[in-house]
């Protein structure tokens, strides 16, 4: 459990405010959050961005520190990691000051009990892994599930870890590697599984699989990160060809389990809150 424990405590998990989730990662000691995401939990704004734009406009102060305050960091998303704007804590209440919402006062407070957390995280790693459960849990996943969940985590960043010592560029290269596991098991691009689950950009795909689906991502990347090691492959070109011999052995096994059952493997349930027909 030492991988999983290791990513748990830095950047897997998003925090909650209300039923918002703000992204968030661990960087020079200290927690990052994204400021499209701050921005969004506090106007509801459909376009944050255009609205972070316009704030800096508004405040000449802010736009002229705004290098300083914000830094842009890697942030995981399920096609990869991104590059994204954040800020610490000292720089999301200075942005803060330039949106005139009522929940600032809540956030700050929020954001406050957020950073004392991650101490307690770094002094019992423990609690890190039981927050985990608990939001997931929050979201209406089984024990069962959750299990699954983390331990496809684990196996996930043993194959991260591996791109990296490879020569693999996080973001973009794991990207496109994870898109060729994924493709060659399931019959389906990232963006295509998350359609058929009606997910947006910023909904985790693997936070909405089923256990089948955890089962057989896991097996893909476990396959992949096997073979990788024993060819000993480098660079992106390099481990395309496992990527696509680990998706194959996940394949062949979910077409003889949909055979056998008469089920397909690939679901459309998502795990996103139901909206009442009186909403």
């Amino acid at each position: 459990m030492k991988n999983l424990n290791k990513k748990l405590n830095s950047k897997i998990l998003p925090v909650v405010f209300g039923t918002k989730e703000v992204r968030r990662t661990w960087h020079n000691e200290q927690w990052y959050f994204v400021i499209e995401d701050i921005v969004q939990v506090l106007i509801e704004s459909l376009n944050p961005k255009d609205y972070i734009q316009k704030m800096k406009i508004r405040d000449p102060e802010l736009s002229q520190g705004y290098g300083q305050i914000v830094h842009t960091l890697d942030i995981p998303t399920k096609g990869g990691v991104q590059k994204m704007n954040c800020a610490n804590l000292q720089g999301v209440f200075r942005i803060i000051q330039s949106i005139s919402s009522p929940k600032a006062e809540p956030f700050k407070q929020w954001l406050a009990k957020v950073g004392g957390e991650r101490i307690e995280e770094m002094q019992n790693p423990e609690i890190a892994l039981n927050r985990g459960r608990e939001y997931w849990k929050k979201h209406g996943r089984s024990e069962k599930w959750i299990q699954q969940r983390m331990m496809g985590q684990e196996t996930r960043n043993k194959l991260t870890d591996y791109w990296k010592e490879s020569g693999v560029k996080e973001g973009g290269e794991f990207a496109i590697l994870t898109n060729i596991i994924h493709e060659e098991w399931s019959g389906l691009s990232v963006q295509d599984h998350k359609n058929i689950k009606s997910l947006n950009k910023t909904n985790n795909l693997r936070d909405h699989m089923s256990e089948a689906e955890l089962i057989f991502t896991a097996l893909a990347e476990l396959s992949t990160r096997q073979i990788a090691e024993s060819e000993q492959t480098k660079g992106l070109e390099d481990n395309k060809i496992p990527a696509k011999r680990g998706g194959k052995i996940a394949k062949d096994a979910r077409l003889a389990l949909e055979e056998k059952t008469g089920k397909r493997v690939i679901s459309g349930d998502n795990y996103l809150p139901r909206i009442s027909k009186n909403d």
